[in-house]
């Protein structure tokens, strides 16, 4: 795996996302946006998804967790940086409480964000 080609993927789909959030459902360019940020996405999945859907099944597995497993554009933020609101709701055994796992560049990484406001790096690319 390519890992600097993967990062800099993820880092314009972010790029991307972060653009499309800026925007108002009125402006004349959020169509074109939005379907830029859905070629990224699917582009990304397609590149990318089997990898990384590997590294969340292992991460689930090793936080306890049953919850199902995602595709890895469901993990990302809306912004630059994450916050408690990113990423994907997932149940574990490890941590108490309302945890999130996100998805993360520069390196790529997984991300969970707990509900003490507490940042643990899970994996790394």
């Amino acid at each position: 795996m390519d890992t600097n080609a993967l990062d800099k993927a993820l880092a314009a789909l972010l790029k991307k996302k972060h653009e499309l959030h800026q925007l108002a459902y009125s402006d004349a360019r959020y169509d074109d946006v939005e379907e830029e940020l859905h070629d990224l996405e699917d582009d990304f999945n397609e590149e990318y998804g089997e990898f990384l859907e590997a590294a969340l099944e292992k991460v689930h597995g090793e936080l306890g967790s049953d919850t199902d497993v995602l595709l890895p554009t469901a993990y990302l933020p809306n912004g630059p940086e994450p916050t408690a609101e990113d990423g994907v709701w997932i149940d574990s055994e490890k941590y108490p409480g309302k945890v999130r796992l996100v998805l993360m560049p520069s390196p790529t990484r997984l991300v969970l964000n707990t509900s003490k406001g507490q940042q643990h790096e899970l994996w790394k690319a």
